[in-house]
């Protein structure tokens, strides 16, 4: 008989009866605040605890009466999609003090609230942490003032605190991104964009401001998803003589015939002499240097609002609910944690370390010790600096290896948004490294005709932000045209290949690994790069285009559920992509706020649909308008798109009425998300780099020959890596009939999609996060840099 799995726990063991849990958002405001602050209201009140609002951030706490309010189910419904905090923050003077923060114990312990949810920034949760050590000082004050009795020290003797980071800055030490970064760069993204085809228009230089405080993040990032001329930011000041050296750099892009100049400028950049750069000196310097038509634009607040990303939400979503988990699980020894991310992983870090971390940082810039502060930002950070110095500063010819190798790049498969942004990546790199690049149009068809041409650094200028593939992509496997194809490859002397693309990339290098027993042509390093909106490669957790679909989806389904405000009560029923893979329609749930999304890896029944259907009416009676249902266009032969709709209209009939949506290939287009720019350029110059190292060890008496497994590798996300698979080893987790691995890491979300849309389910904790301590240097293997 089977033993039970001992390692699975599921929440129902966490119960949070008797428990009071405080919310409140602190500082400035972020995009996916709203989500997170839904997401701990939700989940709280599922394990039974009170859940109450702190509105107005500290002051709110301070000032008690009417600023804490309970907080029911209803109370959190329509603000997953909307930006800034409803609950409002605020700056608390009287909170630093101590008789502020006395006044905040009483007015918890009169709602007996013993513990707080946190969302801020660095100052916010050091508050927060200060307020924890002094609570029993503070309860024996409050006791000796005679405002509370002696049981109440007794009942509530320790405050339990979880933190999770909003700040669009991204200036927090121990987590990859914090909550309100991604939308940030959509709002960046979304501006220079549109600038860049005026600036084009007109021959222009544009110069523009982005926020960040002492905090570099949203300038470097920004400046690698669009491809800027030049950056400056705080954490590395330009060496001197930098002013002559960027107007070379923007008169040498100039003759190269590009029509326009971007200059990002982080609003805290500064020289090595700590001065501060503005826009203006820059707009000035350029304009007297190189006579260039100039503009400056400060894109300000407007990088604080709108609607959060899909990432966000995402993220949000997943920190509040390790947040309760977290608060359940604390004891009065357990120090204040912070929620944090770590490639594609929740974690927990004890909030003081990650707090010491952020503080060392700015004083290694203070002190001059700037490569230190890079350093202490994260390797992630680290890795952007090093990515963006790669493509955007081309050495001269006379600086460059000579390898005299020959590096293929093609697109196999349907396209997907920031296929191009790696196609770039790949092109640049491979050339710093010396190798001669090569360019596939068409896929393994346009290989087998001749399509290959020789690719140059300037030819993919400007190739980061636009969508589809530019190469120009098909689904034609390499094994119908395999005579052709090793003759291009002998005829071109191709000592490499880099594939981009998706299931059928990964087929591809099964058959092209199969033909190297009869082709030496294919004994060279292979390897390739998930990119597909379907989600559906082996041996990666994430793959390029898919985040853009993700925010189609969710953008499309916040329009469709605003279509039906102020109209009786409706639900939609839409249609997303993804073949047999329910990434899209159960990822893109979550963050539309779904009240279901069915799939082909989770089998359902007519009797699924119908519970489905009266749960719905149930929510529908009270106060829910809106009702929002998500199908993967494969998830059943049987339940048809058309069949749910049909069923949903006629069993709702009298309570709520029925439309639907069929989203089709619009998950395909548009410009890439900030996500994709810089998941496909950092996983692309990986790929390169990999390469040059194969083709060292494999270049033997004047040619290279490449005949073991690891020389046909997958570059995939794995948790917290980005890990080189060889492709061989991948065949005993592929379904190779429905084109999907045999795991799934996003399944795990499916039942936090349902309890946040009051379903009950079981809810499997044993691949949450236990208390780490925070890694300064985390081994370069170990390095996702997923979230950007």
């Amino acid at each position: 008989m089977a033993q039970p799995d001992t390692k699975k726990i599921f929440f129902e063991n966490l119960s949070g009866a008797g428990k009071s849990i405080a919310v409140l958002t602190s500082g400035g405001d972020a995009q996916g605040m709203n989500a997170a602050v839904r997401a701990v209201v939700r989940m709280g009140l599922y394990v039974g605890a009170k859940v109450y609002f702190i509105h107005e951030g500290y002051q709110g706490m301070v000032d008690g009466g009417e600023h804490i309010k309970e907080a029911t189910w209803e109370s959190v419904s329509s603000m997953l999609q909307v930006g800034g905090t409803v609950i409002g923050s605020a700056r608390c003077k009287e909170f630093r003090t101590h008789e502020g923060r006395l006044k905040a114990a009483h007015n918890l312990v009169q709602y007996g609230i013993t513990n707080l949810c946190v969302i801020g920034g660095d100052g916010s949760l050091t508050g927060a942490n200060l307020f924890r050590e002094e609570w029993s000082g503070l309860l024996l004050e409050l006791v000796g003032q005679g405002l509370i009795e002696d049981e109440a020290v007794q009942k509530y003797s320790a405050l339990h605190i979880v933190g999770m980071v909003g700040s669009i800055d991204n200036d927090f030490c121990g987590t990859d991104m914090t909550i309100g970064t991604d939308s940030a760069l959509h709002r960046i993204i979304e501006v220079v964009d549109a600038i860049m085809t005026t600036a084009q228009s007109h021959q222009r230089t544009f110069v523009l401001e982005v926020m960040g405080r002492h905090c570099g993040y949203l300038a470097l990032v920004s400046a690698l998803a669009c491809g800027a001329d030049w950056v400056l930011i705080p954490e590395m000041p330009p060496e001197d003589g930098w002013e002559d050296k960027m107007c070379q750099k923007l008169s040498a892009n100039r003759a190269g015939m590009k029509r326009l100049n971007i200059i990002i400028v982080a609003e805290g950049a500064i020289d090595h002499s700590n001065k501060l750069i503005t826009t203006d000196y820059i707009k000035d310097l350029v304009v007297k240097c190189l006579g260039f038509d100039t503009r400056v634009t400060i894109l300000g607040h407007v990088q604080r609002g709108g609607t959060p990303s899909a990432f966000d939400r995402i993220l949000a979503s997943r920190m509040g609910v390790e947040a309760v988990f977290a608060l359940l699980e604390t004891t009065a020894n357990t120090p204040a944690c912070v929620v944090s991310l770590c490639g594609n992983q929740s974690v927990r870090l004890p909030l003081m370390e990650c707090v010491q971390m952020t503080q060392e940082v700015q004083k290694a810039m203070d002190e001059k010790r700037f490569e230190e502060a890079v350093k202490l930002r994260g390797r992630s950070f680290e890795n952007n600096l090093k990515t963006y110095k790669l493509l955007a500063h081309r050495k001269p010819e006379t600086e460059l290896p000579i390898s005299n190798f020959n590096v293929a790049v093609l697109n196999v498969g349907a396209p997907a948004a920031g296929m191009n942004a790696a196609v770039r990546s790949a092109v640049r790199v491979g050339i710093s490294e010396g190798h001669k690049m090569f360019a596939v149009s068409d896929g393994f068809e346009g290989l087998s005709k001749g399509q290959i041409r020789e690719i140059k650094w300037a030819d993919v200028g400007g190739w980061t932000g636009q969508g589809g593939s530019l190469l120009g992509t098909k689904r034609t496997l390499p094994a119908k045209h395999i005579d052709k194809i090793a003759e291009q490859m002998r005829k071109n002397n191709i000592n490499a290949l880099l594939i981009i693309g998706g299931f059928e990339a990964f087929l591809s290098l099964l058959e092209l690994l199969t033909a190297r027993g009869k082709y030496d042509e294919f004994c060279v390093p292979m390897v390739m790069v998930p990119a597909t909106v379907s989600n559906n490669v082996p041996g990666s957790d994430l793959s390029i285009g898919a985040d853009t679909a993700l925010n189609a989806i969710t953008t499309t389904c916040d329009r469709i559920k605003q279509s039906a405000s102020g109209t009786k009560r409706r639900v939609f029923i839409i249609e997303t992509m993804g073949g047999y893979c329910g990434y899209l329609a159960s990822v893109g749930g979550l963050a539309a706020g779904a009240d279901a999304a069915y799939i082909y890896e989770e089998p359902f029944d007519i009797r699924d649909l119908q519970a489905n259907v009266e749960h719905l009416t149930e929510k529908m009676k009270t106060s829910i308008q809106r009702g929002l249902v998500l199908r993967n266009e494969n998830s059943n032969e049987n339940y048809t798109t058309d069949f749910i709709y049909q069923l949903y209209s006629e069993e709702g009939k009298g309570v709520f009425d029925c439309r639907k949506n069929v989203l089709g290939h619009m998950q395909q287009g548009g410009a890439p998300s900030p996500f994709d720019r810089n998941f496909g350029t950092k996983i692309s110059a990986k790929a390169m780099q990999w390469i040059t190292k194969k083709l060292v060890e494999t270049f033997r008496q004047g040619r290279v020959f490449a005949n073991t497994e690891d020389t046909c590798c997958l570059l995939g996300m794995r948790r917290r890596a980005l890990v080189f698979q060889p492709v061989v080893q991948l065949k005993g987790d592929t379904d190779f009939v429905h084109r999907i691995p045999k795991e799934q890491w996003w399944l795990k979300l499916r039942p936090l999609m349902k309890i946040l849309a009051k379903y009950k389910t079981s809810y499997d904790v044993s691949d949450c996060s236990q208390l780490e301590h925070i890694v300064r240097n985390r081994p370069k293997e170990s390095d996702a840099s997923v979230a950007m």
